[in-house]
């Protein structure tokens, strides 16, 4: 491995830091105890955690010891929101998805080793603290106008909804988290979004306030963008999330698949294990020959096997090359059928009827006698068999699991029909 520091720069994970040089002396006399925090207030993480908990596996592979936090106790208030006030959860909730986001961040860690990761809860500082002692203790340490002139905070404040103390006070919370990890396992540096920056620099001068002599350290990665002005992590569905039953494998695929070639060479570096050689090579083959989309496949089965196992990948690929005709739709299990048959157009329709009139139904062609002339043409498939007659009707028997036809029209044009009465 390389200088972190520089590894990181070259993948362009480096937005903010305290003191880069510093950081880089601290990694080279290491190792290094870092933490980065993750609030449960959804039931899963999506992408913009994945950067996070990714960039804590380089570390760690660095030769460091990662401090995973799942927020019990600042999950039960969030972070403050752009332009409203959260909705609190029950503490019952709140706990619930604690379990679900460490499920999903320990597959991603190393446990064993040397530098064996560790899981901490923020609650269980927090929750046999007083308001007194909070205040006494932790709260007589900052002051309010360094805290109105953070960004998340002045944001709200100049809104129309303001800002109530209850997100108010989250970064005093974060502050106090680095805090306890620096006393209670020796942490050094916070990491996370660069849209956190306030809330990590709060720890750092929280940390220099109870000790001047502490040496600590935050570094902050960069917002995704996307070339074409859409957000990251989005899709027309809405958010991708690591949950499979939120996201399934076939869509979580699909995203890294559908990758724009302009995106491309920026998420094999922030998310691909790959080596220097292996991304440029990569990126020369999408300059070359972009039609190929060697790099977004690539990308599609790394991450689909670090976040959801090879097996799923395997599934997922065979799905995506069964649908364009290069495999067995009949040899797909019904859960990665139905997955992959919810990313494309579809329609539920009582009984089976012409296939021309499928066609037009579900919108593959703009009319019936347009589906007419695709069939003449020889560009209308029914399960990857090509129709031959302009009066065909699918017989029950086609149904794959008793349920679906896979319609596709030329070699790319997809969508499918569900029968409920056959």
């Amino acid at each position: 491995m390389t200088d972190i520091v520089d590894e990181l720069q070259w993948r362009g994970l480096i937005a903010l830091s305290t003191d880069e040089d510093a950081l880089r002396k601290a990694f080279a006399d290491g190792p290094v105890t870092f933490y980065c925090g993750f609030d449960p207030t959804a039931p899963s993480l999506h992408l913009g955690n994945l950067v996070q908990i990714l960039t804590m596996r380089r570390i760690q592979q660095a030769g460091n010891r990662p401090l995973g936090l799942v927020g019990g106790a600042t999950g039960l208030i969030g972070d403050p929101k752009p332009n409203a006030e959260r909705t609190l959860n029950s503490p019952d909730v709140v706990a619930q998805w604690v379990e679900r986001l460490r499920a999903q961040i320990a597959p991603l860690l190393d446990f064993e080793g040397p530098h064996a990761a560790i899981m901490v809860n923020n609650l269980d500082w927090t929750q046999g603290l007083s308001a007194i002692e909070f205040l006494r203790d932790i709260g007589k340490h900052f002051r309010i106008n360094k805290m109105i002139a953070k960004e998340a905070v002045s944001r709200r404040l100049n809104s129309e909804a303001g800002i109530g103390y209850t997100e108010f006070s989250y970064q005093i919370l974060q502050g106090m988290d680095f805090l306890e990890l620096f006393r209670r396992h020796g942490c050094t540096l916070q990491t996370g979004g660069s849209d956190q920056w306030g809330n990590l620099t709060s720890g750092t001068d929280l940390i220099h306030r109870v000790d001047p002599e502490a040496v600590v350290h935050a570094l902050a990665t960069p917002l995704i963008t996307k070339a074409d002005g859409t957000k990251f992590g989005k899709t027309e569905s809405g958010t991708v999330w690591l949950d499979p039953e939120m996201t399934t494998p076939y869509a979580f695929f699909q995203f890294w698949l559908n990758a724009d070639d302009r995106d491309v060479s920026k998420f094999l570096r922030i998310f691909s294990f790959k080596s220097h050689e292996e991304i440029e090579e990569l990126e020369r083959q999408t300059e070359e020959r972009p039609q190929a989309r060697a790099a977004q496949r690539a990308l599609a089965e790394e991450l689909t096997t670090l976040v959801h196992g090879a097996e799923q990948t395997a599934a997922v690929t065979a799905a995506s090359k069964a649908l364009f005709g290069q495999g067995e739709l009949a040899e797909l299990d019904e859960k990665t059928l139905a997955a992959s048959l919810s990313e494309v157009p579809h329609v539920q329709v009582a009984e089976l009827g012409l296939v021309v009139d499928l066609f037009a139904e579900v919108g593959l062609v703009a009319s019936k006698s347009a589906a007419r002339r695709t069939v003449k043409e020889g560009g209308a498939y029914v399960n990857n068999v090509k129709v031959a007659a302009e009066d065909a009707v699918p017989a029950k028997e086609d149904l794959l699991h008793g349920r679906w036809l896979v319609l596709r029209r030329g070699k790319k044009n997809l969508a499918a029909v569900e029968v409920t009465g056959a």
